[in-house]
């Protein structure tokens, strides 16, 4: 089938600064969807009571796992069809989102059941007392329904980005997100669903998605039957980004576990600070989403100066980026916290993170925009082995430290700043080296 009209049917490899904007803008939209709608639930949530923002900050703790798959099903799909792209041909580009549907289907089908099984032990686990760790679970037996269509939006998204197309993604989690959002409210207080009327609606959005880019995916090839060789490849080579997530849910995961165990204010102001950083991360990572597509169609066609160029110029805008995200947290900080509880505990727990959270996101925005050079152009075993040691050696020992000297929110957030600087100081040293810039269709 021919491609559709707002879909470029060439590679675009030139790194103008209008050229990455142009990938890079719709990309902002898409990414910062999903967590300003997880903002909105916060904030929805938060005016019941801080307990149940505790079991939310639990609950969305342990979906993050459907979000992380979801990631790695996107960034792996995105750097090999936009190879293919780069190479010429389109239509194998498609392929590889049509393998990563089904491999999305089968995944999310999974952690689905998983979710529903196991979202008691889970909360107990990770929650600080049990009602908190009551609220979570219930909420968790029917968030995890959505993680189908969560990880069938991200096959979607990645394949799209992989042949430059920016756009359609943006109208599709746009709409599902918005619907969801105005939902939101209304089955947590004119319904009286409370906690419930929260996950109905995190469930609607992905669901939606997901159907959305599936129906796309049909429109653009009828070539659908699943080719378990190519997703069997497609799951082998993404084992780096795997191990790599893996590290980061290790992370977070820890983090949040202690921060529940300094009592239900904690572990409130560090989902509120955790959600921003989300945000942040997300929106700032759009970005790199233009630097996976262009790098890994510029190596695809056999031009390294072009994927270099790109490198140099998505670093400066990520960076540039970064600070404007920062003196706006500044600027907020004695605002911000309000807009998602009124309680006066939360509000001065999230006093203690804000200043790490402003003081690190200029250096996150350098990490977050060569993580996706380094992803375009297939260096994933490199971001896995820097990733473990930074998490082994710097965050882990640092929050599991802070809990046993109790030394509060600001301990953990201190490992996060030493994770970050450790990434920060890596991935800049690879930059500076030839060894990522390997041409060719395929790595």
């Amino acid at each position: 089938m021919s491609p559709p009209a707002d879909a470029p049917t060439q590679p675009q490899r030139t790194a103008t600064a209008r050229r990455i904007a142009g990938l890079a803008l719709p990309a902002l939209v898409v990414l910062a969807a999903e967590p300003l709608y997880v903002l909105v639930d916060t904030a929805v949530v938060g005016y019941l009571g801080s307990l149940p923002l505790a079991a939310v900050a639990i609950g969305g703790t342990v979906m993050s796992f459907a979000v992380w798959f979801g990631t790695l099903m996107a960034y792996g799909t995105t750097g090999r069809a936009a190879r293919r792209f780069g190479a010429g041909d389109r239509a194998a580009a498609v392929a590889e989102g049509v393998q990563a549907s089904w491999l999305a289907l089968a995944t999310g089908l999974l952690l689905a059941l998983l979710g529903m099984v196991a979202a008691d032990p889970l909360a107990r686990l990770l929650a600080g007392d049990p009602a908190t760790a009551e609220a979570a679970a219930g909420w968790l037996r029917i968030a995890a329904l959505g993680a189908p269509g969560l990880l069938l939006a991200a096959a979607g998204n990645g394949w799209m980005r992989g042949v430059q197309d920016t756009r359609r993604p943006l109208w599709i989690v746009l709409g599902a997100n918005v619907l969801s959002a105005i939902l939101c409210p209304l089955l947590v207080y004119t319904a009286g669903l409370g906690l419930t009327g929260s996950a109905i609606a995190n469930v609607t959005a992905q669901t939606l998605g997901g159907a959305l880019f599936l129906i796309a995916l049909v429109r653009e090839t009828r070539a659908l039957r699943p080719m378990p060789s190519i997703i069997v490849q497609q799951v082998v080579l993404g084992r780096d980004l795997l191990i790599r997530g893996a590290a980061f849910q290790a992370c977070f995961l820890s983090a949040t576990a202690v921060a529940s165990r300094f009592g239900i204010a904690a572990v409130g102001a560090h989902q509120i600070g955790l959600q921003l950083w989300f945000f942040a991360a997300l929106a700032l990572d759009a970005v790199a989403i233009a630097a996976q597509s262009l790098v890994g169609a510029a190596l695809g066609a056999g031009d390294p100066d072009e994927a270099r160029d790109v490198a140099r110029r998505v670093t400066l805008a990520g960076g540039v980026a970064a600070v404007a995200f920062a003196a706006l947290a500044a600027a907020g900080a004695s605002v911000v916290p309000g807009w998602f509880t009124p309680d006066p505990a939360v509000h001065d727990q999230a006093a203690i993170i804000w200043p790490w959270f402003v003081a690190l996101l200029p250096f996150a925005g350098v990490v977050y925009a060569l993580d996706g050079v380094f992803i375009g152009a297939g260096d994933v075993a490199f971001l896995r082995t820097l990733t473990i040691l930074s998490a082994l050696l710097g965050f882990l020992p640092a929050i599991w430290t802070a809990y046993a000297l109790d030394l509060g929110l600001g301990g953990v957030w201190a490992g996060l700043g030493l994770f970050t600087m450790a990434r920060f100081a890596g991935l800049i040293w690879r930059w500076r080296s030839p060894r990522w810039l390997v041409t060719g269709a395929v790595r």
